[in-house]
């Protein structure tokens, strides 16, 4: 039996450390944090890292997770290097405290890479969730495709969203413990989607409804590739569409960091169909997907969300780690070319039977139960024979 597998007897719980902290991660992690600590047969606890702190807390508000552990690592200004081995420290000197069975880490931050090396060095079994996303280009996205490729090398089992991400794993020669279970993002929206929602943000009150005469636009638009031209890009690109179609009601959530705001707020300000807000809390930014008529986004996670709305997503990159979402035909690749996103949207614009087909195709991405497939997963590996 593996050196971190240590099997439990009957009626003898399952002890988990569940790590993240960003807000994508706590979005994702949190159903299964909450389902984790109503199940008897595990004994669970909660580190965050607060990579973003400001970003994070809002969620562990809404979907009611208290954390046993606290880093608060953020820093202003902070470097991936300081990041990672605060990461690296804190996590292993709290797994010389609490002992668990299994860490489970979530996706591609420098938060994951890190708590599954500290989880290594502690010989502890990891689990990761959401495994086997690639672009296959090491710098792209920088430094998400690195950091899931080493945590994917350090994990026992491999939670992976899409039969894609499972043959991702394989051609890197992990075969074992792969599971495909669904992506948690789609566990969360029976915690925030309600169709009677009133908006916490002031911003994004009286805004139309999906089947008005104005058409609600989504964007966001934060990525580190990106800062370098390609925001500034959008920007334009959405001036544009704002002043030749004013059916268009824009709205973006911008990010905290400086850098995007230095981008977007001489090109998008005091126009009167872009509404430029605060970044929302999950809640907020759920409830405006399901009234929203197109996304336009360099995030991963609203690739996988939207669709479950029936919701266009042009995304905002040149490649992307999901294509199951692109062969779908939930996703469509556009990159920040001004005159390419432009296009993009007035086709759809333009083309009611693309639109429709973007519309209606299913979401590739499961069916909301992905943290009860790995919670049964976790309690087999640990329970059954080997």
């Amino acid at each position: 039996m593996p050196v971190d597998r240590i099997k439990k007897q009957k009626g003898e719980k399952i002890k988990v450390l569940t790590v993240f902290g960003t807000r994508p991660e706590a979005i994702k992690m949190c159903p299964l944090a909450r389902l984790l600590d109503a199940d008897p047969r595990f004994e669970p606890k909660v580190l965050v890292t607060a990579q973003h702190r400001e970003l994070l807390d809002s969620v562990l508000d809404i979907f009611r997770v208290t954390p046993d552990y606290d880093l608060n690592l953020m820093r202003q200004g902070q470097t991936l290097a300081q990041i990672t081995s605060g990461v690296i420290e804190g996590v292993y000197n709290i797994l010389g405290e609490y002992t668990p069975d299994i860490v489970l880490v979530h996706g591609d931050t420098t938060t994951s890479f890190a708590a599954a090396l500290a989880a290594f060095y502690r010989k502890v079994a990891v689990g990761h969730v959401e495994a086997g996303l690639r672009t296959w280009d090491r710098y792209s996205p920088f430094p998400e495709e690195m950091n899931r490729t080493l945590t994917g090398r350090l994990a026992t089992l491999h939670f992976s969203p899409t039969e894609d991400s499972r043959e991702n794993l394989a051609r890197e020669g992990i075969t074992e413990n792969v599971y495909v279970t669904g992506n948690t993002a789609l566990d969360a929206f029976a915690y925030t989607v309600s169709e009677d929602y009133t908006f916490k943000s002031e911003a994004l009150q009286n805004l139309p409804r999906r089947g008005d005469r104005e058409k609600l636009v989504v964007l966001t638009a934060h990525r580190r590739e990106n800062l370098d031209g390609g925001i500034a890009s959008v920007c334009r690109a959405v001036k544009r569409l704002a002043g030749s179609h004013p059916e268009l009601r824009f709205v973006y959530p911008m990010h905290p960091n400086p850098a995007v705001r230095g981008a977007v707020l001489p090109v998008l300000s005091d126009i009167e169909n872009v509404t430029l807000c605060e970044p929302v809390d999950v809640t907020d930014m759920h409830n405006l997907l399901a009234r929203a008529w197109l996304c336009l986004t360099d995030s991963g996670g609203l690739q996988e969300e939207a669709p479950s709305f029936g919701l266009p997503v042009l995304l905002l990159r040149s490649e992307t780690e999901r294509p199951e979402a692109v062969r779908a035909g939930t996703v469509e690749v556009v990159g920040t070319d001004e005159n390419n996103v432009v296009a993009a949207v007035e086709r759809l614009l333009f083309d009611r039977e693309r639109y429709e087909r973007m519309s209606s195709a299913k979401n590739p991405y499961g069916d909301g139960h992905a943290s009860e497939r790995i919670s049964d997963i976790i309690y087999r590996y640990f329970t059954e024979d080997a």
